[in-house]
């Protein structure tokens, strides 16, 4: 059950395929779920498994003690992943949904509590909740020392998608004349991934010979 040995290729690769659609091991931030699974890992996953390096490299940019305060509780590592048997934890204000504030043997009060109990579920569910964001700087490599690197940087801020703010950016010489660009890049974690930048970036195949997350931060 679970992902598996971790420190196994088939235990990454099932850690990658798992976070393919999701921004943590559980739930919608960085929990007790995510120390334990970060722990098991001996290091970093390979860079095609883009899903579980990013996943790592998120919750690597946490010192120790951030790790520690996450919210939850730790629990063994097989009852994540696929298959396994955790659940996320409901916050204290939400195990308050279930109490009943309006108890009674009428049926007609039965009717008023589950109407104000379905009223408050509505009005709740409509606060909108903070934007999760994430800064991310980026190696976006040329083929050699004669492509045009200013053509290069304006083919990467050409890309315009929703939730995606290009920041600052500089030249770093990489050795025999050649130089990489090296930008930073804020974006909405719901909306952006970094597979879509690497598909836009490395579709500008005429410059750019491929393109490396450096760091990966929460915002």
């Amino acid at each position: 059950m679970g992902f598996g040995d971790l420190k196994s290729k088939s235990g990454l690769e099932s850690l990658n395929k798992f976070l393919a659609d999701r921004s943590y091991i559980e739930g919608y931030q960085p929990s007790q779920a995510d120390t334990v699974v970060f722990s098991s890992l001996s290091g970093a996953p390979a860079k095609d498994l883009v899903h579980a390096l990013r996943w790592y490299n998120q919750i690597k940019s946490y010192s120790d003690k951030d790790r520690t305060g996450f919210s939850g509780q730790k629990k063994n590592i097989s009852t994540y992943g696929p298959g396994g048997d955790a659940a996320p934890a409901a916050d204290d204000d939400e195990d308050s949904d279930d109490v009943d504030l309006f108890g009674s043997d009428n049926e007609e009060e039965d009717e008023i509590r589950k109407k104000r109990l379905a009223d408050y579920a509505a009005k709740k569910a409509k606060k909108p909740g903070p934007i999760a964001k994430s800064s991310i700087i980026l190696d976006v490599k040329p083929w050699d020392d004669e492509t045009d690197m200013a053509v290069l940087e304006k083919c990467v801020r050409s890309i315009e998608e929703d939730g995606l703010l290009w920041k600052a950016s500089k030249l770093v010489p990489v050795g025999y004349g050649i130089k990489k660009l090296q930008i930073n890049c804020v974006v909405e974690d719901d909306k952006i991934s970094t597979d879509l930048l690497e598909e836009q970036i490395t579709g500008f195949e005429d410059y750019v010979q491929s393109m490396d997350i450096v760091a990966f931060n929460k915002v």
